[in-house]
């Protein structure tokens, strides 16, 4: 047994004896352990039991830990009736849609039912899971700056470990560099690139909005630099729309609050080429492109590596249900990934559709769709009220929720999915911090409304002794 994975099963047993204890400080230990849960030396079974690792016992330790807990520490459930609603009406429809897959098997006959409830079920319930513990436990200030810190830091360590596989010379090399060396962030992190693309274009956005809570210099230098490495990390991984995603969420961010860094927006165009030039290059590809007549045009196979060519037939499948879609796994059950691997001989590329909002109106028509948006539409709602909060706390929280869920939004035009997946697990922790800080605002604002109203009553009562007398 290597070294690591001793400490690796050390860190675990520590975790699930303290749980006893705090069952909220191993939870945060629990989701700083998505930055390494998928590396190569990382034991995903044991036994050769399914679903049964590590990750999946402390979660089970640090779940019962809770439920003993929560009377104990008076916790009263409290969240907003309408996101409860969302959030069923969510699970409701990833449940429909995995069921209409177990009783229509078309073009899946060959993955086993097991593996199907495992994968498709189980494992996209369970990334949820973990915020929803941290929004009924976070109830205190110490507890909010715990798990932000081991938010931003699980993004730090994503990123050191790209730094780490990648060389630097990527990012300055020929643009077929970084091409090549992208398939390493799979073999070695375990996250594929465009995922650990989508998942740090917004992290060092994040890291940034956290910095008005830093009070010493030196400290906010270091809190500068960790963005600056979230960054480059993110430039390593050759994800375009999670380039895109990085460029788009930072000018949100912008225009929301920090307006007047949007005059730096003309330096970091004309340095980027310079500093980053294959990053430049991997952007522009496509365009530019000379046809056979000897004029610049754009390459739109090349621009969105073939998803030109794939979409359309995805929207007119959606237009054959548009209403309820096909179920879980619709593109490959629906016929259509066999239609296109006929047609153009790529099977891996056409797994899906690789792009949110087409997947999910295939899967789940405009019915199921619908909450869905309304659901990030209220994150997306009351994370920007937060990040314009006075309050540094509560903007540091609403400024990563909104970083983090902008960037998964905006890179999801090009890849991504939008059922909750491993590599959204820090996102989804973030929503339900969000989420709780909301809610203790808005206990705060009633409790100071109600103090002001007995104040105005108990002042038009002394008006009315003294009138009277």
């Amino acid at each position: 047994m290597s070294i690591r994975l001793t400490a690796f099963y050390i860190f675990i047993t520590v975790l699930s004896i303290y749980a006893w204890k705090d069952w909220f400080k191993s939870l945060c230990g629990l989701i700083l352990l998505m930055a390494i849960i998928e590396h190569e030396d990382m034991p995903h079974a044991m036994f050769g039991i399914q679903g049964f690792n590590m990750w999946n016992v402390l979660f089970l330790i640090i779940f019962l830990a809770w439920l003993t807990s929560r009377h104990r520490e008076g916790l009263a459930w409290d969240m907003p009736r309408h996101i409860q609603v969302l959030l069923l009406m969510f699970l409701a429809v990833i449940l429909f849609g995995f069921l209409r897959a177990v009783f229509d098997r078309s073009y899946i006959e060959d993955y086993p039912l097991k593996s199907l409830f495992s994968e498709e079920l189980i494992n996209t319930i369970k990334w949820v899971l973990p915020g929803i513990l941290l929004f009924d436990g976070c109830r205190t200030r110490h507890r909010v700056v715990m798990i932000l810190f081991c938010l931003l830091a699980l993004y730090f360590l994503v990123s050191l470990q790209v730094i780490r596989f990648m060389p630097a010379q990527a990012a300055i090399a020929d643009i077929g560099v970084m091409v090549n060396l992208r398939s390493r962030l799979g073999r070695y992190i375990g996250y594929s690139a465009c995922d650990i693309s989508g998942m740090l274009a917004g992290a060092s956005w994040g890291i940034l909005a956290a910095l008005p809570l830093v009070r010493r210099k030196k400290y906010r230098l270091m809190v500068l630099v960790a963005a600056g490495m979230v960054a480059f990390g993110q430039a390593l991984t050759g994800g375009r729309a999670g380039y895109v995603a990085w460029g788009a969420t930072g000018l949100v961010l912008c225009l929301l609050k920090w307006r007047k860094y949007l005059i730096l927006t003309p330096v970091v165009v004309i340095l980027l080429p310079v500093v980053f030039p294959s990053v430049v290059d991997r952007m522009l590809t496509g365009f530019g492109v000379t046809n056979v007549a000897g004029q610049s045009t754009v390459d739109d196979y090349a621009v969105t590596s073939g998803r030109t060519e794939t979409w359309p037939h995805v929207i007119d499948k959606i237009g054959e249900s548009p209403w309820v879609g096909y179920g879980r796994l619709g593109m490959t059950r629906s016929g259509l990934r066999e239609y296109l691997r006929k047609e153009y001989g790529e099977d891996g590329a056409i797994a899906h559709p690789h792009n949110v909002y087409l997947e999910t109106l295939l899967d789940n028509g405009i019915l199921g769709s619908l909450p869905i948006s309304l659901f990030w539409g209220i994150v997306l709602t009351y994370s920007s009220i937060l990040f314009r909060s006075n309050n540094r706390l509560c903007s540091a929280v609403g400024g990563l929720a909104l970083a983090l869920t902008l960037a998964q939004l905006f890179a999801g035009i090009g890849a991504q999915h939008y059922y909750p997946r491993i590599s959204t697990t820090g996102l989804w922790a973030a929503t339900f911090l969000m989420i709780r800080v909301y809610v203790e605002e808005a206990h705060v604002r009633m409790w100071v409304a109600d103090a002001e109203n007995s104040w105005d009553e108990q002042l038009l009562q002394q008006h009315a002794v003294v009138a009277t007398a």
